[in-house]
């Protein structure tokens, strides 16, 4: 499949799909943190930077099998979702994106300064196991799992804790076990994008994952539609193709984004979609067709 691909495909727009579908996991598991239930993260850069280079040194050093690696990454970055998930409980709105920016450089500075991890050089020279198939078969697996986790008791729990938390406690919901589940489910898809992206760009290094990197993500879950699944794909696609198209301007990128996020809260205060579930698109179709 991606020996044809590349017959018929630029290298340069196979390289921006395969990205958007990266991006498309790591968006989504900050869509369920923040989206969904309605906890403000900015440091989701540092769960994908703690897949990367757990999957990059499994596979370089200890010649781990890529499919293992990937998930040994995803599951330490959902284990540290989990830890950090705990201590936040108490906290939420502006305290609890603190929390999560100091987690982010802390996780930074620390693969800074970690030999194993080639310090502020990074690491280079992994094998190129991200491919078009595989990061696109993950993207439809993360999607409907996310819609099925989304559509369940769970998932409308998640919604209730965003709407108003004391309200859903009061109807029996365990808030805190909910919010914990949150963060790790996010976290493991931030680990697992990490993963894919080492393995796709063969070089990795701590300022891949700075603080701009979690507010890229961030804005893709905002631009598309807070908790909508279909938003944040758009969302993603959108800011994943725009700073290919700016690169004429790139001094003025992040001027360009910021007006495009005081645009969109002026007139689309809920983002581009974020009125739209899955499974309000899944029953427009199947009313249409029994009509």
């Amino acid at each position: 499949m991606d020996a044809i691909l590349t017959q018929y495909i630029d290298a340069y727009y196979l390289r921006i799909i395969i990205l958007i579908g990266i991006n498309i996991i790591l968006a989504l598991g900050l869509n369920i943190i923040t989206g969904v239930t309605g906890q403000l993260s900015m440091g989701h850069a540092g769960f994908m930077s703690i897949g990367a280079y757990t999957a990059a040194i499994l596979t370089m050093k200890f010649g781990l099998p890529f499919w293992m690696a990937l998930l040994a990454g995803a599951s330490l970055a959902a284990f540290f979702g989990f830890l950090i998930g705990i201590p936040t409980l108490r906290l939420e709105g502006d305290y609890l994106a603190m929390v999560t920016i100091g987690f982010a450089e802390i996780i930074r500075v620390f693969f800074l300064n970690f030999e194993p991890g080639g310090k502020a050089v990074g690491l280079y020279g992994m094998p190129q196991h991200t491919t078009f198939t595989i990061v696109w078969v993950l993207v439809i697996i993360v999607i409907l799992l996310n819609a099925k986790l989304l559509e369940s008791r769970t998932g409308r729990a998640f919604y209730a804790i965003r709407e108003n938390e004391i309200a859903a406690q009061a109807s029996g919901i365990n808030t805190t076990r909910f919010k914990v589940l949150a963060f790790t489910v996010g976290s493991f898809l931030g680990g697992l994008g990490g993963g894919l992206y080492a393995h796709y760009m063969s070089y990795i290094a701590p300022q891949d994952f700075a603080f701009m990197k979690s507010i890229e993500i961030l804005n893709m879950v905002v631009l598309g539609g807070m908790g909508s699944i279909p938003g944040t794909i758009l969302g993603t696609i959108i800011l994943t193709i725009a700073p290919e198209m700016l690169r004429i301007v790139a001094d003025y990128r992040l001027l360009f984004y910021g007006a495009l996020l005081v645009i969109l809260m002026i007139f689309r205060p809920n983002g581009l979609l974020g009125d739209i579930r899955i499974y309000d698109i899944r029953k427009r179709w199947f009313n249409r067709g029994v009509n």
